[in-house]
């Protein structure tokens, strides 16, 4: 019984992100979210499945060995510093995710970021943040409009991509980003069906979310502090607006993201 119920809350759990651009799109898409999770499944199968050729001549191996790496020597970076946690360092993938990382970073830089929190929180799954009104419905671009996701078989959700939210409807990305979280689960590779064996392969050697594969822009990764994330991710957490236990009792507060160059 104990194994039946821990396999619910994965499934329950795998299909609920979003990230709204504005309060009048929210009630509608949390709606959405929570009523379609077998369709969100069907649909991320589908897409995998109808372009099985493309995704099956990826190099998972080669790609996920060089998102997981170290920066390089004066690679542009960022330092989250998180109030009573610690610092996450992540770098960028600038040359496949161009738009998301000057949206982020120029915010980071703008210091649109500061003192706002990770409002959304479920541990093996997500951190969530970057929204000015703290509850998921708010957040704009540095354009002052939402843009669409940047897509690319070379970045997977693995453990600690640093991910663009976004809602179910189009071109709706904003401020919020996520941190993926979770470990490999082995209760989680039946759902993976169409996924390229040599994915799954790299799935667990890193963990990660597989469902958000091609889903959501990856156009970061931790490098270090994802110790730090896990805190985070264990944090107290009690129900949000939107009736899903994520919200943390205590506020966990981004008090500034340094963007810097690395230094070895």
């Amino acid at each position: 019984m104990k194994k039946v119920c821990s396999l619910i809350i994965l499934i329950v759990l795998m299909f609920t992100l979003t990230g709204c651009s504005s309060k009048s799109e929210n009630k509608a898409n949390t709606t959405s979210t929570k009523n379609t999770s077998k369709q969100n499944s069907v649909s991320n199968t589908s897409k995998v499945n109808s372009e099985s050729s493309k995704y099956d001549n990826a190099d998972y191996a080669a790609s996920a060995e060089k998102q997981m790496s170290m920066p390089e020597e004066g690679e542009m970076v960022a330092i989250l510093h998180i109030k009573n946690f610690g610092d996450v360092k992540v770098k960028f993938f600038e040359d496949i995710a161009p738009k998301a990382v000057e949206n982020f970073v120029t915010h980071a830089k703008n210091g649109y970021y500061n003192g706002l929190t990770f409002h959304r929180v479920i541990d093996e799954f997500m951190i969530q943040g970057g929204d000015p009104e703290g509850n998921g419905t708010g957040g704009k671009s540095i354009w002052g409009e939402g843009f669409g996701a940047e897509l690319d078989t070379r970045l997977v959700p693995y453990r600690g991509s640093l991910c663009m939210a976004m809602s179910m409807l189009p071109n709706s990305i904003g401020s919020q980003f996520f941190i993926t979280q979770a470990h490999y689960s082995s209760q989680m590779e039946s759902y993976f069906k169409g996924f390229p064996t040599q994915l799954i392969e790299q799935y667990k050697k890193y963990g990660g979310y597989l469902s958000l594969f091609m889903e959501y822009t990856v156009f970061g990764q931790v490098y270090e502090g994802i110790e730090v994330v896990d805190k985070i991710a264990q944090v107290e957490t009690t129900m949000s607006d939107s009736g899903e236990k994520s919200k943390p009792v205590e506020d966990v507060i981004i008090e500034s993201i340094e963007v810097t160059t690395y230094k070895k």
